[in-house]
């Protein structure tokens, strides 16, 4: 959420990010005319309060000299049905400009590009893609062939887009989740399995639920919804209280299942495991003060690039442009993995700043030189499982077939360097 006080202030800042992101900058002058509206009823509220106590102190100096209080008293009475007016003006006001600053995004960082997703900024490739001796196959075919994978009986069961993995797949995505939490660990993560649903008002402080609400599951008759990625449920951890500073940062590796409508997804994405409704993710979340965040920001970056380069799979790291960054994010860099039968890179991981956005809507804030200041909150995916063993899968293949596990993997296969075929696997 941003700050009213900035509004007031500095509203040409809060336009200028508007007008990077592709929005209408009338939407600032809008909240600007009902705060204005709102401050005269609140200066209206005070001078009837004020008048209101004024009055009383008349009548009781009237009645110590024996004055006649029938106009006061008269005069008394009329205030308060007043105050109740401007009152519940005031608290519609109130709800109505809140509203509208919640509907604003995050003010664009100056570093990051302006323009649509064509104006995204490679920053760095990592690993070249290397050329297969034979036409690749997609994960879909592979998978299918090994029978580890069971599309047909998951959409009966369950309609379009979900999925069985079977056999050696499931025991991959194991190995992914376990090398991303030990990992992180190593790295003096907190491991946290969190709720797989949240409340409402815990959500709303992770995003905007009027501009994702199509695309999360709610609970029929209930107060909860499923969690989109553990980041939601990491950020409503302190919800409504103040961090101890000197415990900061605070950094959590959340592990949790995923759930997405993912409404408006077509085509080859919606083959096999690549978009799905539910997946498995490792994800990074940082408390901070606020003098810290960039600087927590590049080490969850760090640790991201050390996990993929372990695992050898070619990646770019891009940074995206104004209009391509999500409302939540000041900045965001994605990690965009090779995808040989797409011909193309496709995003793997997020890593985003949000500065105190998410906290002011949390209300999570530190105590520092005796007053208290909103935390800095960032969040990158460690390891999103299914998207990565598609990766995977398409960047190890074999002619035969089969899929040979990258070796940081192997020891969490008990060993196991193919899966798929019995057959002996040439080396590429």
């Amino acid at each position: 959420m941003i700050d009213v006080n900035l509004l007031r202030k500095n509203p040409s800042l809060i336009k200028e990010s508007q007008k990077k992101r592709g929005l209408d900058e009338k939407d600032i002058d809008f909240i600007l005319h009902l705060d204005e509206k709102w401050r005269n009823v609140k200066q209206e509220v005070d001078s009837l309060r004020a008048e209101r106590n004024k009055i009383s102190e008349s009548i009781n100096e009237a009645k110590k000299h024996g004055r006649k209080i029938d106009d006061i008293i008269k005069r008394a009475k009329e205030i308060p049905k007043k105050i109740e007016e401007k009152e519940k003006a005031l608290i519609e006001l109130e709800e109505k400009r809140n509203e509208a600053i919640d509907n604003i995004p995050n003010i664009i960082d100056k570093s990051v590009p302006v323009g649509d997703a064509s104006k995204n900024k490679v920053l760095e490739i990592v690993k070249k893609p290397s050329k297969l001796s034979f036409k690749p196959r997609g994960h879909e075919e592979l998978l299918l062939q090994l029978d580890m994978l069971d599309i047909e009986r998951a959409s009966k069961v369950a309609g379009a887009r979900f999925y069985y993995l079977k056999k050696d797949v499931v025991k991959l995505n194991q190995a992914l989740i376990n090398f991303a939490i030990n990992f992180l660990a190593k790295k003096n993560f907190i491991l946290v399995q969190p709720p797989y649903m949240l409340k409402r008002d815990a959500l709303k402080g992770a995003l905007n639920l009027n501009a994702f609400e199509d695309m999360i599951y709610k609970i029929e008759n209930e107060d909860l919804y499923l969690i989109g990625t553990a980041e939601h449920a990491l950020n409503a951890y302190y919800m409504n209280e103040v961090i101890d500073k000197e415990k900061l940062p605070i950094r959590f590796a959340g592990m949790s299942p995923c759930f997405r409508k993912e409404a408006g997804s077509h085509g080859k994405d919606t083959k096999g495991i690549f978009r799905v409704h539910q997946f498995e993710k490792i994800e990074q979340f940082i408390f901070c003060k606020q003098e810290d965040s960039w600087k927590e920001f590049d080490f969850i970056l760090k640790n991201t690039k050390e996990m993929f380069k372990a695992l050898g799979i070619p990646f770019r790291i891009v940074v995206l442009s104004s209009e391509d960054t999500g409302r939540i994010p000041t900045k965001t860099i994605d990690f965009e993995g090779w995808f040989p039968t797409q011909n193309e890179y496709r995003e793997l991981a997020s890593c985003s700043n949000c500065l105190d956005y998410q906290a002011r809507r949390s209300n999570i804030k530190y105590e520092e030189n005796g007053g208290r200041k909103f935390v800095h909150t960032l969040n990158n995916t460690a390891i999103a499982t299914e998207r990565m063993i598609v990766c995977i899968i398409e960047n190890y293949q074999n002619k035969n077939g089969s899929i040979t596990i990258p070796k940081v993997l192997v020891p969490y296969m008990n060993g196991q360097k193919v899966i798929g075929t019995k057959e002996k696997v040439k080396k590429k």
